[in-house]
């Protein structure tokens, strides 16, 4: 199995989008890359929730042609863009029957309450977390606030001229 890796951006005070879901706080493009096209050359699969996946198929174009994409719900609708399938079991269950076929590198892109199924399983192996200057004061919260203390080990802390500051862990024994 590849290495699931939780990369998201967040906000100085530890949110993923604004109290209304929303996310134009977040700055425009990739200035300088900040090494998302190497990451995303190597996800082989995509993994998000639907509330996630509803907000990004609200924004326009499909932001992930040629990839697979799994999206965690128990109310799948009727269709989505090429590539996508709609995934109604648990983290351990995507882990067991679904990226355990992957070599390459699995993305969970969000949200909050599933990237906490997961990292309760033990299952994250990277994260790559991009913080925002900006302090939003109330939101979705990095992670969905559900118990349970893990310890990460750091690989990297980059900062950029714009304020962002760019941390890489690692789930201490994963590969």
């Amino acid at each position: 199995m590849g290495k699931i890796v939780y990369f998201v951006a967040s906000s100085l005070d530890g949110f993923i989008a604004d109290a209304d879901g929303g996310v134009d706080w977040l700055p425009d493009g990739e200035p300088d890359d900040r090494r998302y096209g190497n990451f995303y050359a190597g996800v082989q699969l995509l993994a998000m929730g639907r509330r996630t996946y509803d907000q990004v198929i609200g924004f326009g174009e499909w932001p992930y042609p040629g990839k697979t994409v799994y999206v965690f719900t128990h109310t799948p609708p009727p269709d989505g863009p090429e590539g996508v399938r709609f995934f109604q079991g648990s983290a351990e269950d995507f882990a067991r029957d679904v990226a355990v076929r992957h070599c390459g590198t699995v993305w969970l892109v969000g949200g909050a309450d599933l990237a906490d199924q997961f990292r309760m399983a033990g299952l994250i192996d990277e994260y790559l977390v991009f913080v925002i200057p900006t302090i939003l004061g109330d939101g979705v919260p990095l992670f969905g606030g559900r118990g349970g203390h893990t310890a990460l080990e750091l690989l990297s802390a980059e900062s950029y001229p714009d304020g962002l500051v760019r941390l890489h862990y690692r789930r201490p024994g994963a590969p």
